[in-house]
Order: structure tokens, then C-alpha cells, then sequence
């Protein structure tokens, strides 16, 4: 390589590659849902594009200069965008990439200590949220509507782009894919034990007795802190059918509240899932990194479906399926989906254009995208998901599918706050309290709506 890389926090090692089991057919729908509209898409990104100025050169050629850039993630994600990187500086001659890349774990602190002092790299691989949490003074991120003669953005559902828009309307990071949570069951230990992975509640609860006769440290289903808020989201809204929060209002109330926090409770009591402080003594920095989840002592989660392949490879050789969601939570489809991850191009750079070749490069290009195939999920860039279609891992491509075909309510982009989803935030204390009896679920209710609100406000 011909670029200096820094890890900033090593992750995991890669363990033996193992086989999911999915159906080429829900590979197949998966792409028929982008081809929809697909004209009408790019026709309403050109016509915004033609009346906007651009303010970065756009005329051929490029300023021979280093551009920085971060991302985090697994080893996976790393080896094939360091792969790409390299392709691209291949293209662009005199360009060269230094680049700063880790596990999630504490990264989010780091980079928000990057926005504050105004250093952060060139090229930023960034979460939806942080776009109303950092760039609200619209000192952090650059206006890429002004770089849309470099970035090719027709390319890209205009519903996708419109959620990556500043308060001011600029488009202040581009989707790389979109994401939502869905069950990954460990079908080896289900095997094992001798039942079906869990379908809905009823089975669900029927598997943490069956784990539990068969070995107390087994569990059917994991959650940390943060899974445990999401999927608290998920079952209110599966019954009461509202988005969680909208139009800076909490739409749920105290009781409400508690009674999913209720249910969350009666599932480390009937061995469902372990206590978290059960959780916490293997000191893994997450689930994939938990001897738990590689040795399938712990054989169901509930993630990102961009995360399949990351969970498959710790998974050490085990067959691990795609869920369903549980219909019987209520008569709703809780769930939400959301830009997964984003590119944005720092304020700051003192290289715009070559900065935005780079991002129109990792986005659009077609060598790059079977480099890089659903490292970052599904692409949601047209040219990038045809070029890459028979590259992509198909246990991402099943999750992506049914999530995208099932969750029907909106996320709110305080969610994410720092304040509220960081080991030391108001989910954590909540959830750690609850699982360790220190709260009841009225008073862990009642901490963390106004925690939400707090944060809204």
C-alpha cells in the first residue's frame, strides 16, 4: 500500500468463515424493491441538482494532495476499504488517503471530541443522528448540494438524501445504506437443544425453559443495554402503533412505558435473556466479540442486518439464520428502518473537490462497490447495488429485505444522542437499573421518558 494507515482501536480478529442459511429468492426480491421508481427517483434528484449552484471546481482534473478519512467497524469493513482505497488512489494518481479507522466501541466519543476542536478528517464516515447532534451549527459538515457536479447524486432514492439534510435544508452527508433491526438465531445450539428457533412469543418463552433444563448459561436471546431500548421501541410500537417520538414530542406515556419495560423484565425472569451484569463478566466490547455468541451459548440477537456478515464470521463455523418478526407482539409492524451509516465531507477540508471524488468514488463506483459489496449494508446507490449484486453476502441481503418489508414507523434522530445511547447515558442506567432491580419499571419509566425529553428539549 502506498498510504500510511492509523487503527485507532484494534477490532476483533476475524474468525473461520461459516454458512448462513437463506433463500436466493429473498435475494432476488430484495433487489426488485430498488428498481421501483427508479426513473422517477433520478429525474427529481436532476431537476433539484440543476438549479443549485455549485461551488466547488468542477472542471476536469484534480489537486495532487492527502486526503484523510475515518470509519469504524470490524476487520472485515477495514480490509475491503483499505482494498478500495487503494483502487482509488490507482485512479487518481497524486491523491494519496491516510486513514483512521477502529471498533465502534468509545468511537463516537472520540469523533465528537473531533467535531468540538474541528479536526475531524476530510472524508467521515458518520451516523445519521450525528448530522442534527454535531452539525447543527453547520460548522461541522459541507453543503454537498454544492458538490453534486463532482458526486453523482441521481444515483440515490431522493427520500434517502432528503433524511440527510441539516436543519437549514443543506445535504449534509450522503446514505450508504439503510438499516433496521431483526432476529439472528443460532440454529446449531437451537439444534442442539432439540427445538425451532422462535417464530413468536409464545415459542419464545417455551425456548428459555427448554435452555434452561438444558444448561442455565445458555440463553436463546441476547440483549445489551442499547438492543434492549430498541426492541423496547419495537414491542410498543407493534402495540400501540405510533412512532416512538415525533414532531419533538415523546408519544408515549409513563405507563405505557412501563408496561414494556415490564416485558423486557419477564424475560430475564423466565431465562429468555441473562441479566446484563450476567453479561458484562466476559468484558467483550460487543456481541460479536462475546465468547458467548462464538461458542453459541447465547444463540439468538437482535441487530442491524448490516451486522450479518460481522456476527456470521465470529460465529466460529455455526449455522446462523435470518428470524421473522414476531407477529403476535400486536397488530402493528413495529420497527423502524434508518440510514444506516452516511459519508459527509468535513467543513473543514481544505480539499473539497478531491475529497468529494473520494465520495462519489466509495458510493457510486462500480469497481469499488464489488470490493466493498454490503460491508456497509445494502448500497442504496443504484449504480453501486447492480454492480455489486452478485457479490453481496445474501444473509445481509435477506435481514435488509425484511426489515425494509416490515418496519413501518419513523426514528426520531435524538434517539441516537450521545446522552442517551453512551455506556454512561440515561438507556444504560435504565436498563442496568431495571435488570438489577435497583428501578422498578414505573420508576425506570418515569427516568426515562424524561431523559428523552430532556434530550428533545
Amino acid at each position: 500500500m502506498n498510504k500510511y494507515h492509523k487503527i485507532w482501536k484494534s477490532a476483533a480478529c476475524l474468525l473461520a468463515a461459516m454458512t448462513f442459511a437463506v433463500s436466493c429468492s429473498g435475494l432476488d426480491q430484495s433487489f426488485d424493491r430498488f428498481e421501483t421508481d427508479r426513473t422517477a427517483d433520478a429525474a427529481a434528484n436532476m431537476e433539484k441538482d440543476s438549479g443549485d449552484a455549485v461551488l466547488i471546481d468542477t472542471s476536469e482534473g484534480y489537486e495532487n494532495c492527502t486526503l484523510t478519512i475515518s470509519w469504524w467497524g470490524g476487520d472485515a469493513r477495514h480490509d475491503a476499504t483499505l482494498q478500495a482505497l487503494d483502487v482509488f488512489e490507482e485512479k487518481y494518481p497524486g491523491i494519496f488517503v491516510d486513514s483512521t479507522y477502529g471498533a465502534w466501541n468509545g468511537w463516537e466519543e472520540k469523533t465528537a471530541q473531533s467535531f468540538m476542536d474541528r479536526t475531524t478528517e476530510d472524508v467521515i464516515q458518520i451516523n445519521w443522528n450525528w448530522i442534527t447532534q454535531y452539525g447543527a451549527d453547520n460548522a461541522a459538515f459541507l453543503n454537498l448540494d454544492d458538490c453534486s457536479g463532482v458526486i453523482d447524486l441521481t444515483k440515490i432514492n431522493a427520500k434517502w438524501l432528503d433524511m440527510c439534510r441539516a436543519t437549514d435544508g443543506s445535504l449534509a452527508g450522503i446514505p450508504v445504506s439503510v438499516t433496521g433491526r431483526i432476529f439472528y438465531w443460532d440454529k446449531t445450539t437451537f439444534d442442539e437443544i432439540g427445538i425451532a428457533v422462535p417464530s413468536g412469543t409464545k415459542e419464545l418463552f417455551e425456548a428459555g425453559e427448554a435452555f434452561r433444563d438444558w444448561d442455565e448459561s445458555y440463553y436463546p436471546l441476547a440483549l445489551g443495554a442499547y438492543d434492549r431500548m430498541i426492541f423496547l421501541v419495537y414491542y410498543l410500537e407493534s402495540i400501540y402503533g405510533k412512532d416512538w417520538v415525533s414532531n419533538s414530542e415523546l408519544n408515549y406515556t409513563e405507563e405505557q412505558i412501563a408496561e414494556g419495560l415490564t416485558f423486557l423484565k419477564s424475560l430475564e425472569d423466565a431465562h429468555v435473556i441473562p441479566t446484563l451484569s450476567e453479561m458484562e463478566k466476559n468484558g467483550a466490547a460487543s456481541l460479536d466479540q462475546d465468547p458467548n455468541w462464538i461458542d453459541g451459548h447465547y444463540a439468538g440477537i437482535f441487530e442491524w442486518d448490516s451486522s450479518a456478515d460481522k456476527f456470521a464470521q465470529a460465529a466460529n463455523g455455526r449455522e446462523i439464520v435470518v428470524g421473522d418478526y414476531f407477529r403476535d407482539f400486536g397488530q402493528f409492524q413495529g420497527g423502524f428502518a434508518k440510514v444506516a451509516m452516511a459519508w459527509a465531507i468535513s467543513a473543514n477540508t481544505k480539499h473539497p473537490k478531491e475529497a468529494a471524488l473520494l465520495v462519489d468514488f466509495l458510493l457510486n463506483d462500480e469497481e469499488a462497490a464489488k470490493i466493498l459489496t454490503s460491508q456497509r449494508g445494502i448500497p442504496v446507490s443504484l449504480s453501486a447495488l447492480d454492480a455489486a449484486r452478485d457479490e453481496m453476502d445474501p444473509a445481509t441481503v435477506e435481514a435488509n429485505q425484511k426489515v425494509l418489508s416490515w418496519a413501518s414507523y419513523s426514528l426520531d434522530p435524538h434517539f441516537e444522542d450521545i446522552s442517551l445511547k453512551s455506556s454512561d447515558g440515561i438507556y444504560s442506567d435504565v436498563m442496568t437499573g431495571l435488570s438489577d432491580g435497583t428501578y422498578t419499571p414505573k420508576e425506570a419509566a418515569g427516568l426515562l421518558a424524561k431523559g428523552i425529553r430532556d434530550v428533545i428539549q
